[in-house]
C-alpha cells in the first residue's frame, strides 16, 4: 500500500502557529522582531519570502536556527516547483540546451548559419547530424588528434564543431573521385607549388584532388578554434581539409602540403589530425623520432624546397627573392615565408607587405 504524499507546510503557517504558541499577536512578533505588522502579515500569507536577515530575526525570537527557517521555506517552494507543469517544461528545455551546449558552440553555430532551427527540436536534430550521433544523448564518436601547444588539454567544442562541418561538407561533396594511392598523392604534393603561385590558381584545386582520389574542402575557420587544417579517412575516402587561416598564399600551400604528407606517410586510421601550424615552426624540434607531425612537415619541404635555398645576402632586397622565385618555379611569397621561418628576415618585413593571399578563392569551392 502507499503511503500517503504529506505536503510541505508554507513556511509562514508554521511562523503563524510558532506566534500562537508563544501567546503573541502577529503585532507583538512585529514588535519583538523591530518590523512592521505588514511585514509579519505579508510572511505569514505567503505574499513575502523570508531573507537571510528576516531569518536571523525570527530565529533570535522563535529558536531555531536561521538555516532552519530558510530550508523549511525552501522545501515548501521546491515541491510546488516540482509540481508545476510549466516550471518543468522550462527546466527541461534548460537541460536541453545545455546538452547541445555542452556538444557543440551552440551560438557560434547558428551565427555562422550552421545551425538554423526555430525551435529546440530542430536544434537537437541538426546537432546530432552534424556529429553523425544516433541520438542526441550519445557522445560523439570520431576522434581527433591535434598538433597544439596545450596538448594536455582535452580537444575543444569549436575545433570538434569545425572537424563536424568539414565531415559533412566532405560527404556533401565527395563524389566522381579517381581512384586514390599515396604515388597519386606524392605526384600532386610536388606539382603544388610549382602550380600555386598566383591566388587565381586555387580556384581548380578541388577538381585536381579529386582526379588524385581525395575530397578537398574549405570550412571557414571558426572563432578560436585555432585550426589550419586537418585530414582523415572518410570511409575510404581521404579527406583533406583547410580553414583559410592565415590567409596567405604560402600558408595556405604549406597547410595542404602538410596535410598531404599525412595521407602518403599513412599516418591516417580512425583519427582525424588537426593542424594548427602557427605554434609550430622549423625551429621546433620534436623529441620522439616517429612523431607523424614532425615526419609530415619533413616530406612537406621536401616537396616545397627540393632543394635548399641559397645563402641569402645581408641584405634581402625584392631582386633577389624574385630571382630566387623564378628559378625555383615558386611564388616569391614562399620564398618570403621560408625566410622569416628561419629567422633570416622578420615577420614584419616590408617584403611580406600585400602578400597574395586566397581567401576569395578558398571561398568560392
Amino acid at each position: 500500500m502507499n503511503q500517503p504524499v504529506i505536503d510541505p507546510l508554507p513556511v509562514g503557517q508554521f511562523l503563524a502557529m510558532e506566534i500562537e504558541g508563544h501567546g503573541w499577536t502577529q503585532a507583538d512578533f512585529a514588535g519583538v522582531v523591530g518590523r512592521p505588522v505588514q511585514f509579519v502579515s505579508e510572511i505569514v500569507n505567503g505574499k513575502k519570502e523570508i531573507t537571510r536577515e528576516s531569518a536571523a530575526q525570527i530565529s533570535a525570537a522563535l529558536g531555531h536556527s536561521p538555516q532552519f527557517w530558510l530550508n523549511f521555506q525552501d522545501a515548501f517552494l521546491l515541491a510546488r516547483q516540482a509540481e508545476s507543469t510549466s516550471t518543468q517544461r522550462d527546466l527541461s528545455d534548460v537541460r536541453r540546451r545545455a546538452r547541445l551546449n555542452r556538444l557543440v558552440p551552440l551560438s557560434i553555430l547558428r551565427k555562422r548559419g550552421v545551425l538554423h532551427g526555430t525551435d529546440l527540436d530542430d536544434l537537437e536534430t541538426q546537432v546530432k547530424d552534424l556529429l553523425e550521433l544516433p541520438r542526441i544523448d550519445a557522445e560523439p564518436s570520431f576522434s581527433i588528434a591535434a598538433r597544439r601547444s596545450d596538448k594536455d588539454q582535452p580537444i575543444s567544442l569549436v575545433q570538434r564543431a569545425w572537424v563536424g562541418c568539414v565531415r559533412k561538407q566532405a560527404r556533401e561533396h565527395g563524389h566522381d573521385l579517381g581512384d586514390f594511392s599515396t604515388k597519386k598523392a606524392a605526384m600532386l604534393a610536388a606539382e603544388l607549388p610549382g602550380l600555386l603561385t598566383t591566388p587565381s590558381q586555387f580556384s581548380d584545386l578541388p577538381v585536381i584532388f579529386a582526379a588524385a582520389g581525395i575530397v578537398l574542402v574549405y570550412v571557414e575557420a571558426l572563432p578560436s578554434a585555432k585550426i589550419d587544417g586537418c585530414a582523415f579517412m572518410l570511409e575510404n575516402r581521404p579527406v583533406v581539409a583547410i580553414s583559410g587561416r592565415g590567409k596567405r598564399l604560402d600558408i595556405i600551400l604549406w597547410t595542404l602540403l602538410h596535410e598531404l604528407a599525412h595521407l602518403v606517410l599513412g599516418h591516417l586510421s580512425q583519427e582525424v589530425l588537426i593542424d594548427a601550424l602557427d605554434d609550430h615552426d622549423e625551429s621546433d624540434q620534436h623529441s620522439e623520432a616517429h612523431d607523424p607531425e614532425e615526419s609530415a612537415d619533413k616530406r612537406a619541404r621536401g616537396w616545397l624546397l627540393p632543394e635548399p635555398l641559397p645563402q641569402a645576402p645581408a641584405r634581402i632586397g625584392t631582386d633577389w627573392v624574385d630571382a630566387v622565385a623564378r628559378q625555383r618555379g615558386l611564388a616569391p611569397i614562399v620564398v618570403v615565408g621560408q625566410l622569416q621561418k628561419r629567422g633570416a628576415l622578420d615577420w614584419r618585413t616590408t617584403l611580406a607587405r600585400n602578400a597574395p593571399t586566397v581567401s576569395d578563392r578558398l571561398a568560392a569551392w
